[in-house]
């Protein structure tokens, strides 16, 4: 090969390069990120505001850069835009560690190719990687990392082995039958399958069922409506009565179709937890009362993660003084549903659950009074069963 085309060649791969950093530096603008990936020389580095480094003189958020050592390929840009999803993410939640970016920490500085990784904090990192890339990078799986791996392997000291005896130990350091003790398990079974290492679960998890969980307080549709009209933000009461009205989740109401939903009484989701999907309005008459056809968002930033905008929701309510929490108008949306005699299987698929879900849930938190109801529609019925008359006078 001559030098001049290699020279080429060279300059060809770093235009491309370009283009790709440029296009992702696009997107992370069009997500309001508030970070974008630059190159120095064959590595790539994320630049935007930081809190101060350890040590550090400066105070609050700077402008600063984080070396990844990640070399300025086409895989390369890809994995530094995650990263910058994720710095974001940690941002928000107020839990960002400049210790993860640190050259002791960095997973890319490490050759797994020709080490095997000796302490937690090393598998951790590389199952980290794997997840990722086995998965789309969004506001979804990053709050899903984080809330739920993320928080397991907090627990997992650091720089120790990994073996199947600590992660053992950790697992039963939980309570038994509670969710806890199933998301250790979901949680270190995986790092340890990942690792090669022995470690059976199936026996751990305990009993652990949702339905087993103390019931809510549901509020009924007269404590619904009373609060509505106490709630003195205009927006807000339009948030708080579209969860009402279709049982949407707290993030839901800020994911919506408002533009399908302009002379419609069909909510259609855009995205959450469980992806698109449409809802029915119950009671129909909820929409015209609460107005739900002249949406008025609240002045918050729609770019935030799922969770941070449902917490959003519930900080409305403690301010107000609603005295249930903001998810309580999701359980009384699933009720309602089985008083009017939906059936299960599409009020769960419009709620974004699985039918059996949907039965562990909520058919143990039907009252006396859904009972006494559903029994008095049935003796309505002019087909249904009668009993024999017999005339005591001449009996057969």
């Amino acid at each position: 090969m001559t030098r001049e085309i290699f020279v080429s060649l060279v300059q060809k791969n770093s235009d491309e390069i370009e283009t790709l950093i440029s296009e992702a530096n696009t997107r992370l603008k069009a997500q309001n990120i508030g970070i974008i990936i630059d190159c120095k020389g064959s590595f790539l580095r994320l630049r935007g505001l930081f809190p101060k480094k350890p040590g550090s003189p400066d105070t609050g958020l700077t402008s600063q850069r984080i070396s990844l050592k990640i070399r300025a390929t086409a895989s390369g840009v890809k994995a530094a835009e995650k990263q910058a999803l994720k710095i974001r993410l940690s941002l928000d939640a107020g839990d960002f560690d400049w210790s993860s970016y640190s050259s002791k920490n960095s997973i890319i500085t490490r050759n797994y190719a020709n080490q095997t990784p000796r302490t937690i904090s090393e598998w951790v990192s590389l199952f980290e990687v794997d997840y990722f890339q086995r998965r789309r990078t969004d506001q979804q799986t990053l709050t899903t990392w984080r809330t739920e791996y993320g928080m397991v392997f907090k627990r997992l000291p650091s720089e120790a082995t990994l073996t199947s005896e600590l992660l053992l130990q950790t697992i039963l350091a939980t309570p038994p039958d509670t969710k806890t003790r199933k998301r250790f398990c979901i949680c270190l079974g995986a790092i340890a399958k990942f690792a090669g290492i022995p470690l059976d679960t199936g026996q751990l998890k305990g009993n652990y069922n949702p339905k087993r969980v103390a019931p809510r307080q549901i509020p009924d549709d007269q404590v619904i409506v009373e609060w509505y009209y106490k709630i003195p933000s205009a927006p807000w009461r339009w948030v708080y009565g579209m969860i009402a009205t279709y049982g949407l989740r707290n993030h839901e109401v800020f994911r919506l179709d408002l533009e399908a939903f302009e002379g419609s009484h069909i909510c259609t989701v855009l995205e959450g937890k469980t992806g698109n999907r449409r809802v029915w309005p119950f009671h129909l008459e909820w929409v015209e009362e609460f107005q739900l056809h002249f949406p008025q968002l609240p002045a918050v930033n729609l770019e935030r993660s799922n969770a941070s905008l449902g917490g959003d929701v519930s900080q409305m309510f403690r301010r107000v003084g609603i005295n249930f929490p903001a998810y309580n108008l999701r359980h009384a949306w699933a009720i309602r549903t089985l008083e009017y005699g939906l059936q299960v299987s599409l009020a769960a698929q419009q709620m974004g659950h699985s039918q059996q879900v949907h039965s562990e849930l909520y058919h143990h938190w039907i009252t006396e009074k859904q009972h006494q109801r559903a029994f008095e529609q049935l003796l309505k019925r002019s087909d249904r069963p009668r009993p024999p008359v017999v005339n005591p006078d001449n009996p057969l």
